[in-house]
This record gives structure tokens, C-alpha cells and sequence, in this order.
């Protein structure tokens, strides 16, 4: 059963629509040059550079939503934040919990800047997998899962994010570990899988399947879910069933290839940005609650802004619910 938090950031959340940036660590290292260890966007919080780079990025994004009368989720850098990938990077719990800390304080930063001043902006906390989510070593059950997250996900509660986001996640299993993780901490949470190009999550299971599994685990505490980091090519065909009414979310990739290819490839695939956005239009037609449009690998502030153009610009938003008023009359 959902928390009062979470009805409540329910109903908030279909109030409009939302936009959110894209591939932030794509967007660093092809469009700027900048070297990501672990792909790791957290080391520019480091530095007055850094988190002007950051600054000016978020910017972009906040510009488009601004644009395009919608509101913005606003992630912390904290992806690649968790206690797994801390202690692989040589940080001990205590310097990631500082680390999650100061991302949630620097994105409360920019929530107020006069960039994004008069735009409904919710801070999200995000929650990557704990291993390599597109050829993991091992995959964690979900009491594994509960306890290899469960510290970020209490610290980020407790420095003030208004959701938190799991995101690419491979395997049932760990979106509900996390998912328990965040109803014990009290902050409302959304799980977002990554699947292969036939639609699937890297375990085989089909993605209905995957959030069907959550919605039995977590007794629907989950807010909403997601899809990330794949092309709508790779799961349009399988948005077949009840559980699409629970997609709020999309990011998907740029990118038609697998994340085998993405991994092996040394040059931006882009794809094309129009294109893009007019898969997110047909996918509105099939997911009913779909709310929240950003990107993933490969997308830049260009693909948000055409996303926000076919699906929230005022107009859009404007003729949807005249015509859902008239069906329902």
C-alpha cells in the first residue's frame, strides 16, 4: 500500500508533465571531454569547475521546461553514489554518505536558483544498480538488494530529496530490494528497468513481468515506474497489459544499438532527436500515466527540448485533456 508521501507525490506528479534531463554522463565525456572513472558523475561536485559545469548543464534543461510550460525532475549526481561502487572507487561509507549529501544540497542549490525560478521542480534522488546492470556479474536477490542500498537510500531521505529513483535496473529482484529500502526510509520511490532490444530485462523476464513482480513484493508501494537506457524500438512491442497503466517514466537511449554495441562503442551515437521525440508522442497513446519525459544514453538537452515540444508544450497538454474530458463525457 502507497505511504501518504507517495499518493501525494502521486497526484502531484499528474498534474502536468515533467521533463528531466538526459544522458548526463554521455553528454560529459563525448560533448565536453570530461573523464568519468566508473562513469561516475559525482567527482565534479569536487570542484568550483565541476559543479559550474553541472550548473550550466542543468540550465539547459531547466530552459526547455521553461519553454515548454512543464516541470522538472531534478537529479542528484549520485548514480554511481552506492556503497558498491564507493568502495570500488576507494571511498569508505562515510566519505559516499558525504558525497550523497552534498549532491542532494547542490541540487536544492540549483531547485533555487533563478534559473529555474516560477518552474515546479522536484529533487530526485537517484539510485543506480549495484553492479554493471548491462552484463552483471551477479545478480542480488532482494534482501541483498535491501541492504546493498539501503544506506544511500536513507541518506539521500535524510538530506531532503522529494523522491528517489532507481534507475537502470536489470532484474526484478533488486528494483525491490531498493523499493523496500525506501518505504523502511519513508521516501517515496520509483523503479526504473532497463531491458535488451526484444524488450526483456537481462534475465530474460519480460517487462510486465518484472513490474508485476515489484507491484506483489512491495504491496504497489512503488509511485510509478519507468523504462531507461533503451531505444523505444526495443520495448514498444511489449506494452501490452494492465501494468502499463503504472509507467510514468520514460528516458530511453538515442541509440537503436544493444548495450552490447553502447558498451564497445567509442563514438556518440546521437540518433536523431526529432525522430526520437515522435516515439515518445506514440508511446503517450499506449502508456496512460506516462508523465515524466527525459533521456539516457546519448541524449542531450536538444533531444528534451524536441520531446518537449511533441508531448508537453501547452498546446499538447491543452488538446489531451480536452479530449480525455470528452471521453469521459
Amino acid at each position: 500500500m502507497q505511504s501518504y508521501k507517495t499518493r501525494a507525490l502521486a497526484s502531484h506528479i499528474s498534474d502536468r508533465f515533467w521533463l528531466a534531463d538526459g544522458g548526463l554522463e554521455t553528454t560529459l565525456i563525448f560533448h565536453h571531454g570530461i573523464d568519468l572513472p566508473h562513469f561516475a558523475s559525482f567527482p565534479l561536485l569536487r570542484s568550483s569547475k565541476g559543479r559550474a559545469r553541472l550548473s550550466d548543464y542543468f540550465e539547459g534543461y531547466l530552459g526547455a521546461a521553461r519553454t515548454h510550460g512543464a516541470g522538472f525532475v531534478l537529479d542528484t549526481a549520485t548514480w554511481r553514489s552506492g556503497q558498491g561502487w564507493g568502495a570500488i572507487m576507494g571511498h569508505s561509507p562515510e566519505e559516499i554518505d558525504a558525497v550523497n549529501r552534498d549532491a542532494v544540497a547542490f541540487a536544492r542549490a540549483v531547485a533555487s536558483s533563478p534559473a529555474a525560478a516560477g518552474i515546479p521542480v522536484m529533487v530526485n534522488g537517484v539510485v543506480g544498480p549495484h553492479g554493471d546492470a548491462y552484463a552483471p556479474d551477479r545478480l542480488l536477490d532482494e534482501a541483498e538488494a535491501e541492504e546493498a542500498h539501503g544506506r544511500q537510500v536513507r541518506t539521500l531521505a535524510r538530506a531532503g530529496v522529494d523522491l528517489v529513483t532507481a534507475t537502470t535496473i536489470a532484474n526484478a529482484a533488486e528494483g525491490i530490494g531498493i523499493a523496500r529500502a525506501a518505504i523502511r526510509a519513508d521516501v517515496p520511490v520509483v523503479i526504473s528497468f532497463t531491458v535488451e532490444t526484444d524488450g526483456r530485462l537481462v534475465t530474460g523476464q519480460p517487462l510486465g513481468e518484472a513490474i508485476a513482480e515489484t507491484e506483489a513484493a512491495t504491496g504497489g508501494a512503488v509511485a510509478w515506474y519507468g523504462v531507461n537506457c533503451a531505444h523505444p524500438d526495443h520495448f514498444r512491442g511489449v506494452l501490452e497489459g494492465d501494468w502499463r497503466s503504472r509507467i510514468g517514466m520514460i528516458r530511453a537511449n538515442a541509440s537503436r544499438k544493444s548495450h552490447a554495441e553502447l558498451d564497445e562503442s567509442t563514438e556518440l551515437d546521437a540518433g536523431d532527436a526529432a525522430e526520437l521525440a515522435a516515439d515518445y508522442r506514440a508511446l503517450m497513446e499506449v502508456l496512460p500515466a506516462l508523465r515524466v519525459f527525459g533521456g539516457c544514453c546519448g541524449t542531450d538537452v536538444s533531444h528534451v527540448a524536441a520531446i518537449g515540444h511533441r508531448c508537453v508544450a501547452p498546446d499538447h497538454a491543452t488538446n489531451d485533456r480536452v479530449r480525455g474530458d470528452a471521453d469521459a463525457g
